[in-house]
């Protein structure tokens, strides 16, 4: 295939992409080149075949004031765990990255169903967490601070004003203690996790940094421990004994802030034309049963906008629970 793999990607990242694949591969030929559709960065990725094993090729286009930039040494961390795929070639100031391609087969494959999935992941989590602390980017209450003003300018007018209060409480409660943080991905959802038949892998590390090691857990919780079972199976593997009540009082108001930032991801991206004037959103089952008849596309700025009600909703729902209030006590008590 000599030099004509470069005609499968923008002219304007040749250089690039020619310098990590000659670096990764010396004269090795391209025999393939697959585009493979990427997240909400906008990061060019493409599938590479050279000789008989596959690999991802991954270039930034956008390298805004925002950028993390530490996500290439967090992912070196990871990589060398065996947390994330292996790394063949990087380069931070270019933005390109070359590792295993990893064939994902669906979660709901694993081996056992889905209780041995949430203590699969927990295991993942904590061996996250054992690694080289990450380094440290900035306080992730004050990104969340920071989001949520910015949020309150999409609604109408006091529509948020129970969401606001809420973080306020909460972070005048939550234990937030920078000695015993640790590496975190901070967006471990679904698309960032791959199953490859037989072991898990997390991907996408553009928001890694040192956090509160109960982020990532939040994330996992939310997205895979739906009922109180799978929860404790979670927790078990990731702390190694069962939680105690401390433990599943913080998860509940980090599951608060996690949610809130979610909102804010996707409703900020979303860039609403004109105020949002209710929090009225389906259910989980109602959305999924809504998405199946094919009443909403994938990554629409009507989607997002819908998906970020839905975790305003929740959030909103859960505050006004018993167990949300017994959580705040727990915590404010120490």
């Amino acid at each position: 295939m000599t030099n004509n793999w470069l005609e499968s990607i923008p002219e304007s990242s040749y250089a690039v992409a020619r310098e990590a694949v000659s670096s990764a591969f010396g004269t090795a030929p391209i025999l393939s080149i697959d585009t493979v559709s990427g997240g909400a960065s906008g990061a060019l990725t493409y599938r590479l075949q050279v000789q008989n094993r596959s690999y991802l090729l991954r270039m930034e286009t956008h390298r805004g004031p925002f950028r993390n930039p530490h996500q290439y040494a967090c992912l070196r961390i990871a990589a060398d765990a065996g947390i994330a795929p292996l790394v063949h070639y990087v380069d931070d100031t270019a933005g390109a990255v070359i590792m295993d391609f990893i064939a994902q087969q669906p979660l709901h494959d694993y081996p056992g169903g889905p209780e041995e999935l949430a203590k699969a992941l927990g295991q993942l989590a904590a061996k996250l967490q054992q690694t080289t602390p990450f380094p440290v980017l900035g306080d992730y209450r004050a990104f969340l601070n920071r989001m949520l003003g910015y949020l309150r300018t999409l609604f109408a007018p006091g529509l948020l004003d129970l969401h606001l209060e809420a973080f306020e409480r909460i972070r005048s409660v939550y234990p937030w203690d920078e000695t015993k943080h640790a590496s975190s991905h901070n967006d471990p959802n679904p698309r960032n996790i791959l199953f490859d038949g037989s072991k898990l892998w997390l991907i996408d590390w553009e928001t890694s940094y040192r956090n509160d090691p109960l982020t990532d857990i939040a994330i996992l919780t939310e997205n895979h421990a739906a009922t109180p079972q799978l929860e404790e199976a979670l927790l078990t593997a990731w702390l190694g004994h069962s939680p105690d009540r401390r433990t599943q009082a913080q998860l509940k108001l980090m599951r608060q802030l996690t949610r809130l930032y979610y909102a804010g991801l996707l409703i900020a991206s979303a860039k609403p034309a004109v105020p949002i004037t209710t929090l009225a959103a389906p259910t989980p089952d109602e959305f999924r049963a809504q998405f199946a008849r094919g009443e909403h596309k994938p990554t629409s700025p009507e989607t997002r906008i819908i998906l970020g009600q839905m975790l305003l909703a929740s959030v909103q729902s859960d505050v006004n629970t018993p167990g949300y209030g017994e959580a705040l006590k727990i915590c404010e008590q120490g």
